[in-house]
């Protein structure tokens, strides 16, 4: 059983071949953590080990291969792998948290954030990710806590995407299942494959039949005979699911960058946002609140243009999209001064916690934030175009405009900032008494 009820929640979306406005297949994905959980940007260069190495993950050491990728990573601070990525072959991996009847694995093993970097450093083909994720599990298993400041256990899914095409892997343990994906796709913390997988773990339909949790082989949909249904329940996952597929569905053959970060910043169809409202419910943007339900923030967020020649990503490097700004990146060209790596505690040069003044600030000024929004909106713009026109630009001239925007988005956020007063929108005394607890514990200035 699993310590506490605070769920991760999670969203990955995909879009292939003629499901794009222009061809290109699009990845996105909100990573959903613990509100003090910093996020990190982090950029990897390719390597070359000697025979016999090992690489050390969050938990254990496994044997390191001869050449691994150059990756980008977004990902949460303490943790060796990442909740979202990509390498220097164009391959982007998304992972989601899903709860099932499989017994969950406490001893220290691979998580499912370590397979997804592995499987980035270590594969040049989105099919090839697959297998690396496939193996590693069926070699070494999944396990151990992921949760930060409380532990939690659970099982991984993927939306493994790259400029050809895109699989969603779901697994229960050991067990596997794997299809492709033909059209547009989304994941979120429950498991969605049927019985019409392409390929499956050898006794994926045995092992449910033998546990009671399906009644014959004919009746087998590993989603329904799999799930665990209290945490799969209060995950909100399916409704999470059911809006982002119909956001991708309304503007199938037409979606952008720019839908896909929309999509990102959803708060369901209600025309008031009110992320102090209730202790149950959860929408795509997610926003903690109180109660041992709602207990995860997003973190960090990523949407990827995935050009076979010229991929360009963009990423928020900060929690809350609906108040912060995609910033555009390049594998080969890191921004000079991105800003160190966060901790689970406020610094004031951290790109994370400094746009947390600002997030946590608007709790209490959501008017404002209907006034933030168009500035963003304007000013995302024209980083997406300028970005997806430099594409095919030299390292040095991408680096110089990353770096422009990281720099334009500080400034941004930070009149913004000077702009809120310290007025209350009179958000409930549940929430604030547990965004004043999340903040203390955060050391974050009054």
């Amino acid at each position: 059983m699993h310590k506490a009820l605070s769920l991760f929640g999670c969203d990955t979306i995909v879009a292939v071949g003629k499901s794009t406005a222009d061809g290109v297949t699009l990845f996105g994905k909100n990573s959903d953590r613990e509100p003090n959980e910093a996020h990190h940007i982090v950029w990897v260069q390719p390597a070359v080990h000697p025979p016999g190495s090992r690489v050390k993950l969050t938990y254990i050491e496994i044997p390191q291969v001869e050449h691994t990728h150059g990756v980008l990573l977004a990902k949460p601070f303490w943790i060796w792998g990442a909740e979202m990525g990509v390498n220097d072959k164009g391959v982007a991996i998304g992972n989601e948290a899903v709860f099932t009847k499989a017994p969950y694995d406490k001893k220290p093993r691979l998580i499912g954030m370590d397979m997804l970097r592995l499987a980035l450093e270590r594969s040049a083909s989105a099919s090839g990710a697959v297998k690396v994720i496939i193996d590693l599990l069926e070699e070494f298993g999944q396990g151990g806590n992921c949760g930060y400041r409380h532990k939690l256990y659970y099982h991984n899914s993927f939306i493994i995407a790259d400029p050809k095409e895109a699989f969603v892997l779901e697994t229960a343990g050991r067990q596997w299942a794997m299809k492709k994906i033909k059209e547009v796709y989304s994941i979120s913390n429950g498991l969605t494959i049927e019985n019409d997988w392409d390929a499956a773990s050898d006794d994926l339909v045995n092992y449910a039949l033998d546990k009671g949790w399906c009644k014959s082989r004919r009746k087998f949909r590993f989603n329904e005979c799999y799930s665990d249904f209290l945490y799969t329940k209060f995950s909100d996952c399916r409704k999470r699911r059911r809006r982002s597929l119909e956001l991708l569905s309304a503007q199938k053959g037409h979606l952008t960058v720019h839908n896909f970060m929309k999509i990102l910043r959803d708060h369901g169809d209600s025309p008031e946002f009110r992320p102090d409202k209730g202790i149950t419910g959860a929408t795509i943007c997610m926003h903690a609140g109180f109660g041992p339900i709602r207990g995860s923030q997003t973190v960090g967020s990523m949407v990827s243009h995935l050009h076979l020649e010229h991929p360009v990503h963009f990423a928020t490097g900060t929690a809350a999209p609906c108040t912060g700004i995609f910033k555009p990146l390049w594998i080969d060209a890191p921004p000079s001064n991105p800003g160190p790596a966060p901790q689970g505690a406020f610094d004031e040069k951290s790109l994370f916690w400094r746009h947390e003044l600002l997030h946590r600030r608007l709790l209490d000024n959501l008017s404002h934030l209907p006034s933030l929004e168009s500035q963003r909106d304007l000013l995302e713009a024209a980083f997406i175009s300028d970005a997806l026109r430099l594409s095919a630009d030299d390292v040095r001239t991408r680096q110089s405009f990353s770096q422009r925007c990281f720099e334009q988005a500080l400034n941004f956020e930070a009149q913004q900032l000077s702009e809120l007063k310290n007025a209350n929108d009179g958000r409930s005394p549940l929430h604030k008494m547990a965004w004043s607890k999340w903040n203390e514990e955060a050391s974050l200035p009054k």
